[in-house]
């Protein structure tokens, strides 16, 4: 989020980046399918943060609601968060051991820039269940997490 003209810019600091983000969460996103807030109220580092995706129709995904969370480090939003599936889940971007969302395996993660918001990790992970490498894929049983 750089604002400006002539050349100059000005960079949002990061604790008024994540107070937009925890605002926009907080509001609720598009179709209701996703959405994410603060994991502790009283970190005022803003750092631990949770998120739903709802999965998508017509995927083994249908139905089920997993939950993931989301660390922001000092260096956000200029790097990426960390982020796990809480809930088992069977995908390719996602370690079967610990559920974090390999950066590798993920390309909004892997390609980060600093638009980027969490809003778009997990509206990003959503559409990935819907692609055809992971849409029928078998998954763990509803319920068990990492």
């Amino acid at each position: 989020m750089a604002l400006g003209s002539g050349g100059s810019s000005v960079v949002v600091p990061r604790n008024f980046r994540l107070l937009e983000e925890l605002e926009r969460g907080e509001k609720g996103i598009g179709d209701g399918t996703v959405s994410y807030g603060m994991d502790d109220g009283d970190d005022i580092y803003m750092r631990s943060w949770t998120g739903t995706i709802i999965g998508p129709h017509n995927t083994v995904h249908e139905g089920r609601i997993y939950q993931l969370k989301l660390f922001c480090d000092k260096d956000y939003p200029e790097k990426p968060p960390s982020v796990r599936f809480h809930s088992r889940i069977n995908m390719t971007c996602v370690n079967h051991e610990t559920g974090v969302v390999e950066p590798k395996k993920f390309g909004l993660l892997a390609n980060w820039q600093r638009e980027y918001t969490m809003e778009d990790i997990l509206t990003q992970l959503k559409k990935e269940m819907t692609a055809p490498h992971n849409r029928k894929l078998v998954q763990p049983l509803e319920g068990t997490y990492f």
